[in-house]
């Protein structure tokens, strides 16, 4: 009786085709993405898991180079599969809202749950770093209209009080005074800059019409 001696271990071109056949190349909006099909499975149920299926039953074309063509943004769809590589959310200046609108499109179900809670306790935080600046305009009845239009920047109309008649130095023409009070929102620090400028552009024009 003869006993024969299997080698277990894999020849180095078997194991290279192995490697090779692990990786997957996607076209995404005219993006390429390299990552593995170990990456892709993460969620089984996810658009990306199916598509690298021996029996996928979904429909995708592939470019030139062999490259899955999916047709998304790829700014978002970096994020979720950086969420598939490691498991963190990394959003890069990237809005929530986009990103989930791609996990939602691939399925990728845990990561929409996660999107869902960031927007969630965003929307709940309460602008710490914003404040509203007030700022008051004194101006003539026949200049109102023109100031009021032509509010830019973010700049809101709150409220319109008047101050009364005045008579010209001129002669004995009178005019009506108002003060007209605007605000807008913007960042704690240059609020105060800006505050601290409006009281001094108020100033200067009520210390000219005295």
């Amino acid at each position: 009786m003869s006993t024969v001696f299997i080698n277990s271990r894999k020849s180095p071109n078997v194991l290279k085709k192995q490697g090779t056949d692990q990786w997957v190349k996607l076209n995404v909006g005219g993006t390429y993405f390299l990552t593995t099909k170990t990456t892709l499975s993460r969620d089984p149920n996810s658009f990306l898991s199916r598509l690298i299926q021996e029996d996928c039953d979904l429909i995708s074309d592939r470019d030139e180079t062999g490259a899955y063509l999916i047709d998304r943004d790829p700014k978002y769809f970096a994020p979720v599969l950086n969420y598939l590589r490691h498991g963190k959310l990394v959003l890069d200046g990237v809005s929530e809202e986009g990103v989930l609108e791609e996990a939602e499109f691939y399925n990728v179900t845990q990561l929409i749950a996660l999107l869902k809670e960031c927007i969630s306790h965003r929307d709940q935080r309460p602008h710490a770093d914003k404040k509203r600046v007030y700022r008051v305009l004194q101006c003539r009845e026949q200049e109102l209209t023109q100031m009021i239009s032509t509010l830019s920047d973010g700049w809101r109309f709150e409220q319109l009080i008047s101050v009364g008649i005045q008579c010209s130095n001129y002669g004995p023409f009178e005019n009506n005074e108002f003060l007209c009070v605007v605000s807008k929102e913007c960042g704690s620090t240059a609020g105060r800059e800006l505050e601290l400028n409006d009281r001094a552009k108020v100033l200067q024009q009520k210390g000219s019409r005295m």
